[in-house]
């Protein structure tokens, strides 16, 4: 339990930064677009965890889980593009660049050992 409440921690900050940051974005047409699409995605994976953690069965828990993980890497990506693209400047960004990366291999050990404990 208190392994998941650090996890759960994380995912929550990740989000937390991640508004912090939208302001910081141009208020132009490219900051408005990748603002967009980092908010829904960047905030969007912890609560997909927490329906997860209420999930009514195995495979609902591993779809769930899928859901975050597919949010981690697009929230991933477009932190990625920020920081390629200079739209922030990528020292800025560089350690949520960091923890999205780490972020997203827990939740694929997740889903992987998820799927495998499904198949015994």
């Amino acid at each position: 339990m208190e392994r998941n409440r650090q996890f759960d921690e994380r995912y929550l900050a990740f989000g937390a930064t991640i508004l912090r940051l939208l302001p910081k974005l141009p208020h132009d047409k490219v900051g408005a677009h990748v603002g967009d699409q980092l908010f829904r995605s960047g905030t969007s994976v912890g609560a997909h965890l927490q329906e997860a953690r209420a999930a009514e069965s195995r495979a609902d828990f591993i779809h769930k889980m899928t859901m975050a993980l597919k949010e981690m890497r697009e929230a991933k990506y477009w932190l990625a593009l920020i920081a390629e693209a200079e739209v922030i400047a990528p020292e800025i960004i560089a350690g949520l660049l960091r923890e999205s990366d780490e972020l997203v291999a827990i939740l694929t050990r997740s889903v992987i050992t998820a799927k495998a404990r499904q198949q015994n």
